[in-house]
């Protein structure tokens, strides 16, 4: 039994943004590096995926997949004995996903500073049933001003992504109907 009120039958729940909000953290070793020495980007990406996916299925109460990184930045390297930590929340949410943000911070080992941003990304998640198919999720409620304006942003990257979509898919159509096979 929960203290929270349910919503009536049929009504899709909301969920403050702090319900889901997780941070993994991970110490890189040298299983962890790429060919410069220092950690592959791929095990960061890997670590984000990580930690969004659990975000993502926090939030939604169940399974949900990645569909999409929209963007992944890297800004410093990260070196074998830092502890990273993968901060992820969900920003938006619609029908079936939920775009969560993810920043991640690494505290380097030799230094006794403060962790330092090395990276970020924006993944797009769908919930999904059983059968594979897609699930309602809850609406996220910002919390703060800074969820606020994650959410407005996460808005903006979704109508971005649809209007790609849109035009290389009307690309495309238009090179078949001109009998360019590509």
């Amino acid at each position: 039994m929960t203290d929270q009120p349910q919503p009536p039958e049929g009504e899709i729940p909301v969920k403050p943004t702090s319900a889901s909000r997780t941070t993994l953290s991970h110490i890189m070793t040298g299983n962890d590096t790429n060919l410069l020495g220092t950690v592959h980007g791929g095990v960061i990406m890997k670590l984000v995926d990580d930690a969004a996916g659990a975000v993502a299925g926090r939030h939604s109460g169940g399974p949900a997949v990645t569909a999409s990184m929209d963007e992944m930045v890297f800004l410093e390297p990260v070196r074998v004995g830092d502890l990273v930590h993968v901060r992820a929340q969900v920003n938006w949410t619609g029908r079936s996903s939920m775009e969560v943000g993810v920043r991640v911070m690494a505290e380097r080992w030799n230094e006794s500073t403060p962790a330092q941003q090395v990276g970020s990304a924006y993944l797009v998640f769908a919930a999904v049933d059983e059968e594979g198919k897609p699930r309602r999720v809850p609406q996220v409620a910002p919390e703060t001003e800074r969820d606020k304006r994650r959410y407005q942003e996460a808005q903006i990257r979704r109508t971005h992504r649809l209007a790609r979509r849109r035009a290389i898919k009307e690309l495309r159509e238009q090179r078949a109907a001109e009998g360019i096979d590509d």
